[in-house]
């Protein structure tokens, strides 16, 4: 057998010389060095053999093999590089020429932003959660405590594929439906970014589609100063160290009680200019303490459990971060207010 596999070396190295191209090279491997090849046939044969030879002849195979896998691989090379310089003879051009670079691409502005938000916002301990942009009336509306008829509705009115399935107005949604697979268990410390869609009229501060990012926590003993102090680490993080942020009261159904965010206007410092309208402050999202008919719907005691919740609208943070004064350029796909940011 060992005189088998020193043939079987010396044919096939004699082959490996003789071939002027590749693809005959590659032959001489399938034909050698292949599954039905000759020497995996010898290693296959080595049952019969006697244990005592049997290490002998595998260490023999296997240095057969790696010596005709080297002879090839050095042979293609030496065919490659001699074709190559044969190429290079025959070609006019001149190569030496700096090449044409090609523009390249990069994330849209938006998703720049949201991807800044999220990492902020895993920095604190959330975690990204995502869900169905066609979503139910249940996880839309009831599960938010916004039944059927509730007036607050007219305010998110939206594109129905049936009575019973919409195009989601908002990410709450994916709040309801967290909640619902923990089972009345917490704690529960998400943001949900996404699309969202409403029936409004395109103007500039109006999109019939936009994104949104919402956050929610729901633990034992969350409170609003808990809340504040994550929305003014955003904001801090967001529009700069410098910037102040207030609450004020609001209505929202699904929290109680409710708030709206301002920031200290960064155009004036908080002294008042047409930017913020002179009043010092821009409102930049809507906040509340989760409503206990929420939490209760979800499966939460809510004597047990409270929690808070957050929306924003990354294009109202990019408008307003970056000057910009209209939403539809964000849709429009104009390279060249895409470019302005393409660093950003």
């Amino acid at each position: 057998m060992q005189e088998r596999l020193q043939e079987l070396k010396a044919d096939a190295l004699k082959q490996v010389e003789e071939a002027n191209e590749v693809k005959a090279l590659q032959d001489v491997k399938v034909q050698y060095l292949g599954k039905k090849g000759p020497i995996t046939e010898v290693l296959k044969g080595m049952g019969k053999l006697p244990k005592e030879e049997r290490p002998v002849i595998g260490q023999l195979a296997n240095d057969v093999r790696e010596e005709i896998a080297t002879a090839i691989e050095t042979k293609k090379q030496k065919l490659e590089n001699e074709a190559l310089e044969k190429q290079l003879e025959e070609e006019t051009i001149d190569v030496t020429l700096p090449g044409r670079p090609a523009p390249t691409g990069g994330p849209h502005l938006l998703t720049n932003l949201i991807e800044e938000i999220e990492d902020l916002f895993i920095g604190m301990g959330f975690e990204v959660a995502e869900g169905p942009e066609v979503e139910a009336d249940y996880y839309n509306f009831e599960a938010l405590n916004l039944p059927k008829g509730h007036p607050a509705r007219d305010m998110q009115d939206s594109f129905y594929i049936t009575e019973e399935i919409l195009m989601r107005t908002h990410t709450s949604p994916v709040q309801a439906r967290t909640m619902e697979k923990h089972e009345g268990k917490g704690p529960v410390k998400i943001i949900c970014p996404g699309k969202v869609y409403r029936r409004d009229t395109d103007d500039a501060t109006h999109s019939h589609q936009f994104t949104q990012i919402e956050g929610l926590l729901v633990d034992k003993h969350v409170r609003m100063s808990d809340l504040k102090g994550v929305l003014n680490a955003f904001a801090k993080q967001m529009f700069g160290e410098e910037r102040e942020i207030r609450l004020r009261p609001s209505f929202f159904p699904f929290t109680e009680p409710s708030v709206e965010m301002d920031i200290s206007c960064k155009m004036c410092g908080g002294e008042g200019c047409s930017v913020c309208k002179g009043t010092g402050w821009i409102e930049i999202l809507g906040a509340g303490m989760v409503h206990p008919n929420v939490l209760e719907m979800a499966g939460y005691d809510p004597k047990e459990y409270t929690g808070f919740a957050f929306g924003m609208g990354p294009e109202r943070i990019a408008m307003l971060k970056y000057g910009i004064d209209d939403i539809r350029h964000f849709y429009t796909n104009d390279v060249r207010f895409l470019n302005q940011f393409h660093k950003a």
